[in-house]
């Protein structure tokens, strides 16, 4: 197990306190730790804490294009833009639960296949995540046995496990240096061409079939802007702006969501006692008939803790994306240089010791109060807080509960070990965190 820069990073918070520079390579990157800091930054400042830093595996791609990595009144444009795109197409309101709650069928179905044979959960789960963005933003589903799909989502996680691995972290220290060298790393940057052209040709199709101001899609929303805006020199939207930006909401909408599901159903296979009780709930509230919805999610305080407990614990983005100083900054003494480059240790403030007890332990009670209801925190922070707050972080919330109550609702999880032969430690932590490759049996309850 590889636990390389954040490991150091958290060591080095130890020894010199909440706020501190470090020099990845020859750049120079303030480091945030604990609670208070990253708040006192990202939510209190919020605005001089919005933009985004270098990071070098990506910009290769992007170059600093899409709404995931641009700047200033780009960034700004793209994502009031896409903002208002995606929640016509039912994205953070309760229109797109119909488009969950049909996935999670299809779901169901393809588990139930298995007939409680071992099986590794990773495909059919990215699937189902990434058919949702799938619909919104091409205007369609896949199969879960379409050959270009599958292609798609393997060079996703491909890429999310590079990027999270040894070999990520050093291009992203030493980028002019690893672009040279031969390594597992140049695979990264093929993967992301390969997304291109996928891109490239579903762009090219809304383009030969759409008509003009009816827009089936994302997609087609923002080539209707491209044509009110093709006479203004200054304008942001462009075809290279198009395909990284989708995929941005691709990666964003796939990878962290459905490794939040997968390490969940691990963390459910490591603790009975916490899937059993999670089980008993759902038979109280849904029942083992109806579809999940989301009002019953208030009415679950104990599988909604279970939930939050699972992604404090986990910390799929344990740095958050790298942020960076919108103008010259005094921050708790220290003067902060406009650009500043700022790592917002965000597996800290979830392991933070004033905030959760005994942070290290997985524990649903840290989101429950004495009375046994919900009890959220403001120290839950696994879609960064502030400006640049991750633009699907509404969708994954309904994406989470619907398809992991879905999934208990119909199946009980079944280890191939003893639960105290788990081992929950990410097989990567890096970019994100990645959990071990495991199987297990689902049995129909």
């Amino acid at each position: 197990c590889d636990l390389g820069q954040v490991t150091s990073l958290l060591w080095l918070s130890s020894r010199y306190g909440p706020v501190f520079t470090v020099y990845l390579g020859t750049r120079p990157c303030v480091v945030l730790n604990g609670y208070e800091a990253v708040r006192d930054a990202l939510v209190l400042q919020g605005d001089r804490f919005s933009g985004r830093g270098d990071l070098p595996v990506f910009h290769r791609f992007t170059r600093g294009n899409g709404i995931a990595f641009s700047n200033g009144e780009k960034w700004r444009v793209l994502r009031s833009f896409a903002l208002t795109s995606l929640k016509n197409f039912g994205v953070g309101r309760r229109s797109i639960e119909a488009r969950i709650q049909e996935e999670a069928r299809y779901l169901g179905r393809e588990l139930a296949k298995t007939d409680g044979a071992p099986f590794d959960p990773l495909n059919l789960i990215c699937n189902a995540v990434s058919n949702v963005i799938c619909a919104v933003v091409f205007g369609q589903r896949y199969g879960y046995d379409d050959g270009d799909f599958l292609t798609l989502l393997g060079l996703f996680n491909d890429n999310f496990r590079l990027m999270s691995s040894r070999c990520g972290e050093l291009y992203n220290i030493f980028p002019d240096l690893m672009r040279l060298l031969p390594g597992p790393h140049q695979r990264i940057f093929s993967n992301f061409e390969k997304l291109r052209v996928f891109i490239s040709e579903r762009i090219r199709w809304h383009q030969e079939t759409r008509r003009p101001g009816q827009p089936r899609d994302f997609i087609d929303c923002f080539l209707d802007q491209m044509d009110k805006e093709k006479q203004d020199p200054l304008t942001h939207f462009h075809r290279e702006t198009l395909v990284m930006t989708t995929h941005n909401l691709f990666f964003g909408g796939t990878e962290t969501t459905s490794t939040t599901l997968r390490s969940s159903l691990l963390l459910l296979l490591k603790y009975p006692d916490v899937a059993e009780r999670v089980y008993a709930e759902i038979d109280e509230v849904m029942g083992r008939t109806g579809a999940p919805r989301l009002d019953h999610r208030d009415r679950m305080p104990y599988t909604h803790a279970v939930l939050h407990e699972a992604q404090r614990f986990v910390s799929v983005l344990p740095t958050g994306l790298p942020r960076a100083l919108t103008r010259h900054t005094r921050f708790r003494g220290y003067f902060l240089p406009k650009g500043t480059n700022v790592i917002p240790l965000l597996v800290s403030v979830h392991r933070d010791p004033t905030q959760f007890k005994d942070p290290e332990t997985f524990n649903p009670g840290n989101f429950l109060d004495e009375k046994g209801a919900f009890r959220n925190s403001d120290a839950f922070m696994p879609f960064a807080p502030g400006k640049r707050i991750c633009l699907g972080a509404g969708l994954a919330r309904m994406e989470i509960f619907l398809f992991f109550t879905s999934i208990l609702q119909r199946f009980r999880l079944c280890p191939l070990v003893p639960p105290e032969a788990i081992d929950v430690t990410p097989q990567y932590t890096g970019l994100g965190n990645v959990p071990p490759p495991y199987k297990l049996r689902m049995v129909a309850r």
